[in-house]
């Protein structure tokens, strides 16, 4: 090789060295024209900075991109990770059979409230209260399961009011007299005749609030758990209408009262004649009464209404208790499914305040217990009105 040739090479190594440690792109010779030439991807350096002096990067410096410190991304706190807030599910039951406490009293004492139970409550979610609870549910178009669940229990809220401590737990006091003592007039002979028909006042109906009066109502309060005044007040008028019914005009002036016609159907053979205009039950043979029965029948509200019509009785048990209720059903004489004539001591505690489940209840122990021995299966049983 020539020295000229070895002078050439070695300068050029030189710039390529030296270019190399500045940093110095240089073209590739068959580089396309057009194209330009084909560069590396770009790395950014760091910026220097001037402090008011021109400094310039020593060639002893590292060419290689200085690294870049990764920036973090912040990560959430594992226990707000989700931004979503979270609903917690509660349970769908509130109250059910079987329960106890003071929840089940506010239960009880809103459901007064709306006539579905009596005033007094008892802490217990007993059979009484969960028909109570049905009935509402299925007066609502709500499922009627008997069990309180949130949708029932907030309906029930939404339409009563919160009940008192003394509500709850049957602390009663007194409220203003409608009529006491000494007062006449008709309102007196119309709760004369109501206490006569629950045998708390026997003998004539008067228009005199007099001393035996006094007595009735007291023992009527008591027995109802109405605070004792022998005067009457709302609370205790409003009881003494749900057991009762109108008096009628003879009731009222003491005329031997008359019962509803018979139904055509109930003068031929022997038919227990239940008339819903009267409740009554008569026992009829070839059209001749031989006993007469105060009835009550099945609730309308609860939509267990006693069904009317002609039918048979097709079975007679007088043990017989409720499958469905488990309430006892003495001297039953079942006429259409699982509707029957049976004794009902519920019926003869509070009266016409409450309502069968579509049966026809006798409050009159000694006068069923006559009927069954009278009644056989195949006799006709009609349901009408008067």
């Amino acid at each position: 090789m020539s020295a000229r040739r070895i002078v050439v090479t070695s300068i050029v190594t030189t710039l390529l060295a030296a270019g190399t440690a500045y940093g110095v792109g240089i073209a590739v010779s068959n580089a396309s024209p057009s194209a330009g030439p084909e560069l590396a991807p770009r790395v950014d350096r760091p910026t220097q900075f001037s402090t008011g002096s021109t400094e310039v990067a020593s060639p002893s410096v590292d060419p290689s991109p200085t690294p870049v410190e990764p920036v973090e991304t912040p990560t959430a706190d594992p226990t707000t990770a989700d931004p979503t807030p979270v609903t917690p599910v509660l349970p769908t039951v509130v109250l059910r059979p079987g329960d106890k406490g003071e929840q089940v009293r506010e239960l009880q004492s809103r459901l007064y409230q709306l006539a579905w139970l009596p005033e007094i409550t008892t802490g217990v979610y007993d059979a009484t209260t969960k028909e109570a609870v049905q009935g509402f549910q299925v007066k609502r178009r709500l499922k009627g399961t008997g069990v309180l669940d949130r949708t029932s229990w907030r309906r029930l809220k939404a339409m009563t009011k919160t009940p008192t401590h003394d509500a709850m737990f049957n602390v009663l006091h007194p409220g203003p007299a409608i009529l006491k003592s000494g007062d006449t007039g008709d309102d007196v002979r119309d709760a004369q005749a109501r206490l006569k028909q629950i045998a708390w006042i026997f003998g004539d109906v008067t228009q005199t609030y007099d001393a035996g009066m006094v007595s009735a109502v007291k023992g009527f309060q008591a027995k109802r758990q109405v605070p004792v005044t022998g005067e009457i007040d709302r609370r205790t008028l409003d009881r003494l209408h749900a057991m009762t019914v109108a008096p009628s005009h003879e009731e009222l002036f003491n005329i031997e009262p008359k019962a509803g016609a018979l139904d055509a159907r109930c003068r031929t053979g022997r038919v227990l004649c239940i008339d819903k205009t009267s409740r009554t039950l008569r026992w009829v043979i070839d059209g001749k009464v031989q006993l007469t029965l105060d009835a009550r029948f099945g609730s309308t509200v609860n939509d267990t209404p006693t069904r009317e019509g002609l039918f048979h009785v097709s079975f007679m048990n007088a043990d017989h208790v409720s499958h469905l209720y488990g309430s006892e059903m003495p001297y039953a004489m079942f006429f259409s499914g699982g509707q029957a004539v049976h004794y009902s001591s519920d019926f003869a505690s509070v009266g016409y305040y409450g309502a069968s489940h579509g049966c026809v209840n006798i409050r009159d122990y000694e006068g069923i217990k006559w009927l069954f021995s009278q009644v056989h299966v195949g006799d006709a049983v009609v349901v009408y009105w008067s």
